[in-house]
């Protein structure tokens, strides 16, 4: 439907403007009439030009899923239809994408589609995870419980992310800032000092002469160092999104050996916080296996988690083919296994998710304190090592004409 800008007095005889959607103009005008406001101007506004290219349109966030679930709760825990909530949350929704998606997801549910069926339309905002909750919370009647544990599920989700993206960062932006330099001092700094070396008529000690070389080869094949970077980039991306390459890559994150124990123990959080989310929402084990297997994020776990699945397809219990993955540590395992004995399972595998989300922040404190001394080192040895290299003549022939 297309949008009306309007100009109008209000009941209180004060002047308004805005925005609305309506199918046409007269339609405009019935709802200001019944927005009480008299309206002196109804035109319909300019279309934009960019409004049906993707590129140029805002992407939807998680925080925004998880604002329009807790607020989805919110409303059906207060007894408003589930087309009605839809409606008010699409008209107040500021991100235009998300806007678009949820507008048509009212428009599906009124056509007669299961909430979960309309979700399912719009993989790139709500994933597996995402919709078989919702289809289980509208199989039990519980769409307001499974919306509140949905949001909490993706707010701890997130920050567990947002944790890991945080130790990553700092480490990357100083190598990143540590290369910059060099290649400025290579490329435009050691040439000038090489010209003044020139005119000493002498030999150069050992590390000027290591540098300078190192500096003409840089002049030399910069450009080809930058293609050559890129094309590694390139080629690492083409072989982590095959089967094969992506479990081999994924193998090897996790046997390094500080990063490999931090994602390991972010792996388990979220396979068990996800598994537990689920089965607490109704969603049979297996299924629920099946959407953790999905959204593991790493391909080795994924491949150890279907291979469970498996197995219990076959009438084992969990714990035993987990403990033969030897992906999951072994107080996972048998904290599984007294949760399945007990009839709890749920209740324990959301225990093991908050126990390894403190592991993860603890891990994280540890990886940060281990890594800002060593770039310290890393940053001031390369750089006070080039800046050396450059004085030795410079002390050498000071102490010639002393």
């Amino acid at each position: 439907m297309p949008f009306y800008v309007w100009k109008g007095v209000n009941s209180y005889g004060e002047k308004r403007k805005g925005k609305l959607e309506a199918p046409n103009e007269a339609a405009a005008r019935a709802q200001l009439k019944r927005m009480r406001v008299t309206p002196s101007t109804v035109k319909e506004a300019p279309k934009d030009l960019f409004a049906d290219i993707a590129l140029f349109q805002p992407k939807v966030t998680g925080k925004d899923v998880v604002i329009f679930t807790r607020q989805l709760s919110t409303m059906i825990d207060a007894g408003l239809p589930l087309v009605q909530s839809l409606q008010i949350l699409g008209d107040q929704q500021e991100n235009p994408t998300f806007k678009k998606v949820l507008k048509e997801v009212r428009t599906d549910v009124e056509t007669g589609s299961t909430f979960a069926d309309s979700l399912k339309k719009h993989p790139e905002i709500f994933d597996n995870l995402y919709c078989n909750m919702m289809e289980a919370g509208e199989v039990g009647g519980i769409l307001d419980t499974i919306c509140s544990r949905l949001a909490v599920f993706m707010e701890k989700s997130q920050a567990l992310q947002k944790k890991v993206k945080g130790a990553m960062t700092y480490p990357i932006i100083c190598l990143a800032i540590s290369l910059i330099v060099m290649a400025v001092m290579l490329i435009f700094v050691v040439p000038v000092f090489e010209e003044m070396f020139a005119d000493f008529g002498s030999a150069l000690p050992a590390p000027t002469q290591v540098v300078v070389n190192f500096s003409e080869f840089a002049q030399s094949y910069f450009i080809y160092m930058l293609i050559f970077l890129f094309l590694l980039v390139y080629a690492v991306k083409r072989i982590y999104k095959t089967e094969k390459g992506q479990l081999k890559i994924d193998d090897l994150l996790l046997r390094m050996p500080i990063v490999g124990t931090l994602l390991r123990r972010v792996a388990v959080a979220k396979f068990s916080r996800t598994l537990g989310t689920m089965l607490q929402s109704g969603v049979p084990i297996l299924e629920s296996l099946r959407v953790v297997a999905r959204t593991a994020g790493n391909k080795v776990i994924e491949r150890s988690v279907l291979r469970v699945t498996d197995s219990i397809r076959e009438g084992r219990a969990i714990a035993e083919p987990l403990a033969e993955t030897g992906v999951f540590p072994g107080m996972v395992v048998q904290m599984i296994n007294v949760g399945e004995a007990t009839g709890a399972l749920d209740t324990m595998l959301v225990k093991i998710a908050d126990f390894y989300d403190e592991e993860v922040d603890q891990a994280v404190e540890n990886l940060t304190a281990a890594i800002e001394p060593l770039m310290m080192v890393f940053l001031g040895g390369m750089i006070g090592g080039l800046v050396v290299a450059m004085y030795l003549p410079i002390f050498g022939m000071a102490e010639a004409i002393g």
